[in-house]
Formats: structure tokens, C-alpha cells, sequence
């Protein structure tokens, strides 16, 4: 017997009709569990857990390489201990470009696999070419409402990046996020809804427009019809994102519509409430993968150089990685907080049943940073962390240690490949890496 993922009971109480959705049954799914029995194949994800500032090595790195049995969790890596069978640990790796810039430089070697642009002021750097979320985007994102949805806890702290000088802002308001994803034109499977009857006419103006635009393309300078082609390819993915809310909801069985979240969380005492924040941001980025609204995203939990004051901590976090003294313990406190906050979502992904595995098994999400010892602003021993195994091609439950000092650009390339983008080499000029790590593929 075979069974719709939408199949709904249906009958009468006291005259009204209703109906009852079904759970994921073993009739819904294809007999290896990751597809559902009409043939669609359960979605790959990727997503990106970024923090400022860095880590220590000395309590970052595991004392031995290996499998999970084999090694155990050093200190700032223990809050992941209750996923640990679903992570590999990456040492051992550096990140060979120039450091002319602290902080923004290693931001822009790890995420896009580039060195930085810089300019005159620090207002002025830039990524020279587009982060690895949009590089995944572009290869997997299309098939979904949201191209790819990037979120940040503290405000301003996104660096994903389409190329020179254009940021993709992060959304910092959980409340804004779940009214942006699951507000109007969001449906859960099963659910009628109503449409915006305004879609149809927004999308002939949208028509209309790009017919306009083919005049226009050939009556301006090269300069301008680049400029042009930027701003009109925002124009088609939001035509194509109306197209989607118009078709029926996702066949996902994990798909639920999340409670909508508080919409603040202020400083309680000149600290802002970051694990709070991370976890209601969480839930919302855990269901908007499980109901197909995007395949891709990106956290941003902080900014290179920024100088939250958390709880606890006598100074701001920057100021402490150059002012406390070592072993600085204020910093690895920070350090411990910050992956109880990956931590957090990284379980709630796994949490999320789907298939015979979880949200997570389908997902590689990778964890780093923008430097690795925050107080020399140090390119080498750059953490690294890939959650989930992509739906069976990365290895987990692993601890794998470079012998040779490896570009960290042939992790995040075996990891690209791992969730569908088809790509020789990861990264431009002297950051590119030409090939994965083997160790880190199935």
C-alpha cells in the first residue's frame, strides 16, 4: 500500500467537516527511507553557524584524531557532545592568504575562499566574491521560496556576500523572521490557505517590467547594463518567489507552522539576551528547512571585532581576546557559551524527525569562525566544524587531523560538493583549493 504524504482523514463532527493529517508513515516513504514514495527525494540543506573572534587552540583542538570511540571532545567543543556522533571536527588546517586586515581578512578566506578586498577604511572592505551560502544558493536554492534566508543574533553581523560591496542584510528579529517566512503566503501541507489576490496582478507588472528592461539593456553603457542585470536579477527571484506561493505547500511530513516567537528580547543589564535570541532564531531556521522554504542558510551568531559584553565577563569579548591574560579564562568561558548556542541549533535540527533520519542527517552545516586565536588574529588552526552528513556523503562522528597544514578552503569544498554544487575548486587567487579532503567524504 502505498499513501499521499498529504492524505488527510476526513469526516464530520456534529455536522461540520474536518479533517486530520497523518504522520510519516513507512507507506509514505520509499523503501530507503530518504524519499518519499511518490519519488521525490528528500532535500539536501546547507548552513553556516559563523561566530566573531575565534577560539583558543590549546582548548579547542582534541588530543587525538579518529573516529567517535577514538577521541574525546576538548572543552570548547564539549557543549557538542550530545551530537557528537553527527560531527566531524576539522584541525590542523590554516588559511593561506594575506592577513592585511584582522579580523574581516580571515572572515573572507574562510566564507569565501578569497582574500579580502580592502579599502581605504575599514567601512570600505569587502568580499571580492560571492560567501559560500550564495555559491550553494545558486546551486540548490531555487527550487524553494527563500533562495537562501540569513539571520544573525547580534544585530548587523552578516557577512554573506553576492560579490563587491553587496551584503545580503541578516534578519536579527525572530519575530520579524517567522512574519517574513511563515506570515502571509506561508501554508502548512493540507492547509487551504487564502492568497493574496493582488499576487496575479504584481506578477504581470513584474512581466511588464523585464519586457522593459530588454529595451533598456541595449541603449546603455556596459558598466550600466551590468548594473542593470544585478538589479533585474533581484526582479526574477522575486518573480519566482511569487510563483511559489502560488503553488500548493511542500510535501514535507516534518512541516509545522513554529510558535510565533516574542517580538523582543532586550538587554537585561547592557548584555543582550544571545542565547535567548539564538534559540528562538533556531526553531524558526529548523522549520523553515523542514517545510521547504529554503535550503540554505546562514547564522551569523556574531561579528568579527565585536565586543558583546556577555554575562559573566568583565569586558566586552574583543577587548578580552588582547586584555586578559592568559589562559584567559573570561575568553573560554565566551567560547564555551558560544557552541552551547550552536549546540542549541544543531539539536533542535535533529530533533526534527524526517525520513528514517532527522533534519540534521540531510543537512552539513559547517561552524567556524573568522580567526582561530583571537588575540594574534591567527590564520592557522582555524576551527571547523561539519554537522550532519548531507544525507549520507560526510563522514561523522570523526575528528580529522591535517599532517600537512591543508588550505581549510578543501573542507568547505568537499562539503559544497557534498550537498549538490558541482564545482572543481572553492575560492580565487591565493585561497583556492582545487580539491576536497577524501577523509571527510563517504
Amino acid at each position: 500500500m502505498t499513501l499521499h504524504r498529504r492524505t488527510i482523514l476526513r469526516g464530520l463532527l456534529q455536522g461540520t467537516a474536518i479533517g486530520i493529517g497523518l504522520p510519516a508513515l513507512e507507506c509514505m516513504l520509499s523503501t530507503n527511507g530518504d524519499a518519499l514514495a511518490s519519488g521525490e527525494i528528500l532535500p539536501r540543506r546547507f548552513g553556516l553557524f559563523f561566530w566573531g573572534n575565534g577560539m583558543n587552540p590549546d582548548y579547542w583542538v582534541p588530543e587525538r584524531a579518529g573516529d567517535a570511540k577514538d577521541y574525546a571532545l576538548s572543552a570548547q567543543l564539549m557543549p557538542l557532545q550530545a551530537v557528537k556522533s553527527k560531527i566531524t571536527v576539522v584541525t590542523g588546517c590554516n588559511l593561506p592568504i594575506p592577513n592585511i586586515v584582522p579580523h574581516m581578512s580571515g572572515a573572507s578566506g574562510v566564507l569565501s575562499g578569497s582574500p579580502l578586498l580592502a579599502g581605504s577604511t575599514d567601512d570600505d572592505n569587502s568580499f571580492e566574491f560571492p560567501s559560500v551560502d550564495q555559491i550553494v544558493a545558486d546551486a540548490i536554492g531555487g527550487a524553494t521560496r527563500f533562495r537562501s534566508l540569513e539571520t544573525g543574533v547580534q544585530p548587523g553581523s552578516g557577512l554573506s556576500y553576492n560579490g563587491p560591496y553587496s551584503v545580503n542584510p541578516p534578519e536579527s528579529s525572530p519575530y520579524a523572521l517567522f512574519e517574513r517566512v511563515f506570515g502571509a503566503g506561508f501554508r502548512e501541507p493540507g492547509e487551504e490557505g487564502l492568497l493574496d489576490p493582488t499576487l496575479a496582478l504584481r506578477r504581470s507588472v513584474l512581466d511588464a517590467v523585464m519586457d522593459d528592461s530588454q529595451r533598456l539593456m541595449t541603449q546603455v553603457s556596459a558598466a550600466d547594463r551590468a548594473r542593470l542585470e544585478e538589479h533585474f536579477e533581484g526582479i526574477r527571484e522575486l518573480e519566482m518567489r511569487l510563483a511559489l506561493m502560488e503553488e500548493d505547500p511542500p510535501d514535507l511530513a516534518a512541516c509545522l507552522r513554529p510558535t510565533q516567537p516574542k517580538d523582543s528580547f532586550p538587554d537585561i543589564a547592557g548584555r543582550p539576551q544571545m542565547f535567548a535570541r539564538n534559540e528562538a532564531m533556531s526553531e524558526l531556521i529548523a522549520m523553515s528547512l523542514a517545510c521547504d522554504q529554503t535550503r540554505v542558510f546562514s547564522h551569523f551568531f556574531s561579528s568579527p571585532v565585536n565586543n558583546i559584553l556577555y554575562e559573566g565577563a568583565t569586558d566586552g569579548h574583543h577587548s578580552l581576546t588582547h586584555d586578559e591574560a592568559n589562559p584567559q579564562p573570561q575568553c573560554h568561558d565566551i567560547n564555551i557559551h558560544i557552541m552551547e548556542c550552536c549546540a542549541s541549533l544543531l539539536k533542535t535540527l535533529d530533533g526534527i524527525q524526517e525520513g528514517d533520519g532527522t533534519l540534521l542527517d540531510r543537512c552539513a552545516v559547517v561552524c567556524t569562525s573568522d580567526v582561530s586565536l583571537g588575540q594574534t588574529h591567527s590564520l592557522e588552526e582555524m576551527p571547523f566544524v561539519i554537522a550532519g552528513s548531507a544525507g549520507g556523503r560526510l563522514r561523522t562522528g570523526h575528528h580529522y587531523r591535517s599532517p600537512t597544514r591543508e588550505n581549510i578552503g578543501k573542507a568547505m569544498l568537499s562539503t559544497i560538493r557534498a550537498v549538490g554544487v558541482s564545482a572543481e575548486s572553492f575560492g580565487n587567487k591565493e585561497g583556492e583549493a582545487f580539491s576536497g579532503i577524501s577523509d571527510l567524504e563517504i
